[in-house]
């Protein structure tokens, strides 16, 4: 049986470093902070690199393109840097997300690497783009959901967005994942309450946990991350076992800092079996008829 989880969510700070040394220093802060408090499982929100845009284009004013482009030519200098802070304080590390561009076809893909304490990586790539990543940054869907095998059991990842697709994470859950984290980056509550009900959902329909980790603060220097909104969490099962509403942590909204929960995945097991409700094995697979009108009498 997999063993419990000290998990800890970042609600990141957005600032202005001005170089990836100095954005590896922040990050190197913060990971020290996690650690010390026990974190084994250590996470960022989506595009949390993305704040050294400005400093990486050498503009003034925010330029999409330019910010961009200077983060796509700077992915693997950052990459090299999330790799070595995973190594040094010895920890499982999402280190949020990053514009990388694709090998083989040449888009810019957003792209979350989930890094071993020795260093070793893998990715998910998000599938599902925002009007502003599609139509504004010119940032591409990526690749299919997949899981990863850790210490803990199989986790998946569904980017911001994703979360709000019940098929992205179902296929991960169908695929063992218990966990999902769910790094976001949004600028209005509107968004942020998006991805924070989709995760309650999905944690309810899949009886399975999922985490979420934002960016927070103002940013006007920077034309991606301009405003940040939200708070970290982890959503659960709404049935026996688990709190009434779910939630089994949670951070103050809009404040940077460390949110930390222990998550057992045999906890996870004992519901999908004797809960109140199956709602992970009772997922309807049949494919219904399309609907015609109802017929009034």
């Amino acid at each position: 049986m997999n063993r419990a989880l000290r998990l800890g969510l970042l609600q990141y700070p957005v600032e202005r470093p001005a170089s990836v040394a100095a954005w590896a220093a922040k990050l190197d802060r913060w990971l020290a902070e996690g650690r010390a408090a026990g974190g084994e499982l250590l996470v960022l929100p989506e595009y949390a690199c993305v704040e050294l845009g400005a400093a990486l284009s050498g503009r003034d004013i925010p330029d999409e393109a330019a910010e961009l482009a200077a983060m796509v030519g700077a992915a693997e200098e950052i990459l090299a840097a999330m790799r070595e802070a995973a190594r040094r304080h010895a920890v499982w590390l999402l280190p949020g997300s990053l514009p990388m561009r694709d090998g083989a076809s040449g888009r810019v893909v957003n792209r979350a690497p989930l890094v071993t304490p020795e260093g070793l990586l893998a990715h998910q790539e998000k599938r599902a783009m925002t009007r502003f990543e599609s139509e504004r940054w010119g940032v591409s869907s990526g690749d299919y959901p997949s899981v990863f095998d850790t210490p803990w059991g199989r986790i998946g990842v569904s980017i911001c967005y994703d979360a709000e697709f019940p098929k992205h994470v179902r296929t991960q859950v169908v695929a063992g994942a218990w966990l999902i984290l769910a790094p976001s980056c949004t600028d209005t509550m509107h968004g942020f309450n998006r991805v924070r009900f989709a995760a309650q959902a999905r944690a309810l329909e899949n009886q399975c946990y999922v985490a979420i980790a934002p960016t927070v603060g103002k940013a006007p220097w920077s034309a991606a991350l301009d405003r940040n909104r939200g708070f970290a969490a982890v959503f659960g099962p709404v049935d026996r076992g688990f709190p009434e509403d779910g939630v089994l942590a949670r951070g103050p909204l809009d404040m940077p800092g460390w949110v930390f929960c222990d998550l057992d995945p045999a906890r996870i097991e004992e519901v999908r079996e004797h809960g109140a409700v199956r709602n992970h094995r009772d997922w309807p697979t049949e494919h219904f008829p399309p609907p015609g009108p109802a017929r009034f009498a």
